[in-house]
């Protein structure tokens, strides 16, 4: 499986088989955080953690999550810079996991007190934001098949409505070179199914904004990238991130985050 391929098979998973990872599986999800990066800086920290759920230990997921007793933990600062590495770089690892037969599912909340951070300590300006389970999937459980009707995790909106060509007026043809990466990035998970992200193709450059729907608009808005970089790499046609200082201004309640500039 390719990442392309991952990227349009991806789903949340919340119900997973109960046998743990293996331990080529652990290396890969390990090696697979070692190889992630990004290229907007800020402060994050991603970890594995193992519960050992034949003693009867179930870590706090809030009822939603069964079967799983491997997570990934996620660090971060408050920055808008942190928030938007944690979107675009864990995504990366979550792709890898699917394209190694894993499941995951990001998930938000307050975590202090709960056993997530027993026996963790994060870096100075880090604290921990986001877990993930990671293992194989078991059949749907019935809570799982509501959660994802709630959140619409089959739904998203069209191209039109995210995406726009020259001004913010006109769709994205489709023989544009970014057609395909802007697809794979309506595709990419976000917090209720929020799609928050946006963008505007201006001959070589793209210029991506967040819409402030939730206080998590930010990382989702960096996964979306993540999803259209991994494309372009992918396809052989890379570029550059940067912030244009003349960049469009977008709608009202937009919020300029970063330009893609093509090679």
């Amino acid at each position: 499986m390719n990442v392309i391929e991952a990227m349009k098979e991806r789903r949340s998973v919340r119900t997973y088989d109960g046998r743990g990872l293996t331990e080529n599986q652990r290396k890969a999800m390990l090696q697979a955080i070692a190889e992630s990066n990004s290229p907007f800086g800020g402060h994050l920290t991603i970890r594995m953690k193992k519960f050992n759920l034949k003693d009867g230990y179930k870590p706090t997921t809030y009822g939603m999550i069964k079967g799983a007793g491997d997570f990934f933990l996620l660090g971060y600062g408050n920055d808008d810079a942190s928030m938007l590495t944690a979107g675009y770089q864990f995504e990366q690892v979550v792709l890898k996991a699917w394209e190694n037969g894993l499941g995951t599912c990001w998930i938000a909340a307050t975590f202090k007190g709960t056993d997530f951070e027993t026996g963790e300590m994060w870096p100075e300006g880090e604290e921990l934001k986001i877990v993930s389970p990671v293992g194989v999937a078991a059949k749907k459980s019935m809570m799982e098949k509501i959660a994802r009707f709630t959140v619409g995790s089959q739904k998203r909106k069209p191209m039109d409505e995210l995406f726009f060509f020259e001004d913010f007026k006109h769709a994205i043809p489709e023989d544009n070179r970014f057609r395909e990466a802007l697809e794979m990035m309506r595709l990419a998970p976000s917090s209720t199914n929020s799609q928050p992200w946006r963008a505007l193709v201006a001959g070589n450059k793209v210029h991506f904004y967040a819409a402030p729907k939730s206080k998590l608009c930010i990382l989702d808005t960096g996964i979306g990238i993540c999803h259209f970089h991994e494309t372009e790499k992918y396809k052989g046609t890379n570029g550059e991130f940067m912030h244009v200082a003349d960049a469009p201004g977008g709608q009202e309640g937009w919020q300029y985050v970063t330009t893609y500039v093509a090679e």
